[in-house]
């Protein structure tokens, strides 16, 4: 393995903010998943811009066009020190919604409520806290 090597994952949180909901999927996107349930996203290849191939991705596997408000988390797996994981809150604005692209099924679902019931109980505790904020009324 090469030492200075990174994989860049790329992590769509898609967010409805009038239905305080976000959008997951399950299939082959994450074979490490308990639940099978991720959020979508993709590989940087170098010379990939950022923007473009997470959005590109995320229509790709959700037939959604949305805006890519911010990275709101990034994370180094302790089992996988090469993989670099930077999540990115997204607002759907377009599209219909038709799961591809290793998705095979698509979910809503509001983080207070129901993450537990996706994710495993690992997930970062502040990673955690963030997303069940989006399914909060107190959310701004």
């Amino acid at each position: 393995m090469n030492e200075n090597k990174f994989d860049i994952i790329l992590i769509g949180v898609i967010y409805n903010p009038e239905k305080k909901e976000i959008l997951i999927g399950k299939g082959s996107l994450n074979p490490d998943s308990l639940t099978g349930w991720c959020f979508p996203g993709t590989k940087l290849k170098k010379g990939e811009e950022l923007d473009k191939k997470l959005k590109q991705k995320i229509k790709e596997q959700t037939g959604y066009k949305v805006k890519n408000l911010g990275s709101i988390f990034v994370r180094v797996p302790q089992k996988e020190p090469e993989k670099f994981i930077v999540y990115f809150l997204c607002e759907m604005f377009s599209g219909k919604e038709k799961a591809g692209g290793g998705v095979t099924e698509l979910r809503w679902m509001n983080p207070k409520k129901e993450l537990e019931k996706y994710f495993a109980s690992d997930m970062n505790t502040r990673l955690k806290g963030y997303l069940q904020s989006l399914g909060s009324s107190d959310f701004c």
